[in-house]
């Protein structure tokens, strides 16, 4: 039987890939005097719901929304956490 799952996922920008939004931002909290703020970088935040057979097949397609349509893999990461949700 077919179970609801909340996926929590978190796109950012590969380590090497350099991050002109986070730059402004810093550069924002510097001047209002946030000195000690040493390093930005701006991200994506996705909630979704899905229904799948197992968690294994919710994470699986998870991978491949991801992978396909949510990151761009060549220059972002994306990891996601995956809760059932309690049927109502």
């Amino acid at each position: 039987m077919a179970q609801t799952y909340q996926a929590k996922i978190y796109v950012t920008l590969r380590p090497s890939v350099l991050d002109p939004a986070g730059t402004a931002v810093q550069s924002g909290l510097t001047h209002m005097g946030y000195d000690n703020v040493e390093r930005v970088r701006i991200g994506k935040y996705i909630e979704l719901s899905l229904t799948a057979n197992s968690a294994d097949a919710a994470a699986q397609q998870l991978d491949r929304i991801c992978d396909q349509l949510l990151a761009n893999p060549v220059i972002e990461n994306y990891r996601f956490e995956l809760e059932e949700l309690a049927a109502v």
